[in-house]
Order: C-alpha cells, then sequence, then structure tokens
C-alpha cells in the first residue's frame, strides 16, 4: 500500500471523526523520533504464509477461534487479543497496538524477540513517549496513518485490527483467516461501533485489492458502505 493510495480513505476517515492531520503527523514525528527503525525482513515469515489475524474480540475465546489461530502459520494480533492467545498457549509473531490498553505487553513482547507495530496517532502522543523508550528497539516497527517519514511506516489501515491484516498483506501473506473478529458487538461504545464500520469497509477494500474473499465479511458485503472506496 502506497500513501498515494491510501491518503483519500485516510481523509474520508479524518472528516468522519473530525480528526486533526497535524496531530497525526505530530505523533508521527514524535514517535520517529524514540526510533531508529526497523528492519522489515524480522517480519519475512509471514510471505507465503496463512496469516491468523487476531482481534481483540470475545469470540476469541470459543475453541474453534484458537484451534484456527493454532493451526496458521503465523499470528498477527491486535491489541488485548495478544494476551488472550498467550494465556492460551498462542504464540503470536507481531502484535499491533496503538498502546490504548496492555504496555506492559508490548514492553514484554520486544524485549523477547517479538515484533510490535506501535501506531501513533494525535490521541496517544503521551503514550508512545511512556512506553517506547523502555521497549527493545529493534523490535519496535513505528507506524502512522499519516505520510510515513523517517522510520515510521505506513502500510495502511485504521483500527489496530485492520492494520494488521495491511501489514500481512503487505508482507507478502498467501491467506487471510480471521479469528476473534466481532463486527457486530452490543458492548461497544458508539465511537467504537464507528471504528467498527470502518474496520470493515477496509478489509472489504483489502479483499478487492487482494482478489480474495474474507469469512469474516460473508453475509455482510451488501450492506457495506463503499463510496469512499477506491474499488471498482
Amino acid at each position: 500500500m502506497e500513501f498515494d493510495e491510501w491518503e483519500s480513505v485516510y481523509e474520508a476517515i479524518l472528516d468522519d471523526f473530525g480528526y486533526d492531520r497535524a496531530g497525526d503527523e505530530r505523533a508521527r514525528d514524535a514517535l520517529g523520533s524514540l526510533t531508529d527503525g526497523f528492519d522489515l525482513e524480522r517480519l519475512s515469515s509471514a510471505r507465503d504464509a496463512t496469516v491468523a489475524v487476531a482481534g481483540a474480540g470475545p469470540s476469541l475465546e470459543d475453541g474453534r477461534a484458537l484451534e484456527q489461530a493454532r493451526s496458521a502459520d503465523v499470528v498477527f494480533a491486535a491489541s488485548t487479543a495478544a494476551d488472550t492467545l498467550a494465556e492460551r498457549g498462542v504464540d503470536v509473531d507481531c502484535m499491533v497496538t496503538d498502546l490504548d490498553k496492555n504496555p506492559d505487553t508490548v514492553r514484554r513482547l520486544t524485549d523477547a524477540g517479538v515484533p510490535v507495530a506501535v501506531h501513533a496517532h494525535g490521541d496517544n502522543v503521551q503514550a508512545v513517549r511512556d512506553v517506547v523508550p523502555d521497549c527493545t528497539d529493534d523490535f519496535v516497527l513505528p507506524t502512522t496513518q499519516a505520510a510515513p517519514r523517517g522510520p515510521v511506516e505506513n502500510f495502511g489501515g485504521f483500527t489496530d485490527g485492520d492494520r494488521a491484516a495491511f501489514l500481512a498483506d503487505h508482507f507478502g501473506a498467501t491467506r487471510l483467516v480471521f479469528v476473534g473478529w466481532d463486527l457486530d458487538d452490543p458492548t461497544v461504545n458508539p465511537v467504537k461501533a464507528r471504528k467498527l464500520e470502518w474496520a470493515e469497509r477496509l478489509l472489504y477494500w483489502l479483499e478487492s485489492r487482494r482478489a480474495e474473499r474474507f469469512a469474516v465479511l460473508d453475509g455482510r458485503r451488501d450492506a457495506i458502505e463503499t463510496s469512499v472506496l477506491p474499488v471498482e
């Protein structure tokens, strides 16, 4: 995903939520000042692999979801999904997070040599400054939703979950399997519900780009608002 492909969708997200692009850019630069860059070969295990993209929804604890994660070649986990999987004996190969819930897991994984894609946006600059200096730098993959700059990358995506999917796509995954994705979770607040709508929309875009059909979207595609997506 090149930024010129992503930018129009990013602008639609900014408009929908009233976010400040300048804030995202300040956060990006703060993160970039704390990291030396990431060797992308550390995630080469995703190439030609089946990657389980683990969301942090309640269904991740179901036996079938856990078995799908265990049987995948590689596991990319969003936020607290990394903890849920670890508690059930499933190792993750990459964690994707904006540091809003479990910073100790971020520190622990990077110290253990597990890459963590740390995302900076306008609302989490303080978390970036508090957490990233305590991590093992070689295993911090810095990301932004604004234009990439310096060591900070943009692979596409908005929420932790769909960013994990775009990340797996970038690294050449052959197949994406979605576990722990509860797009209709009734327990989330209205803002989170809108974010899940965007996650669904972005997965639709990603499957279109990949010429793949994600089972997580089965029965949902006809209701997805796609007018802001550059799809045919």
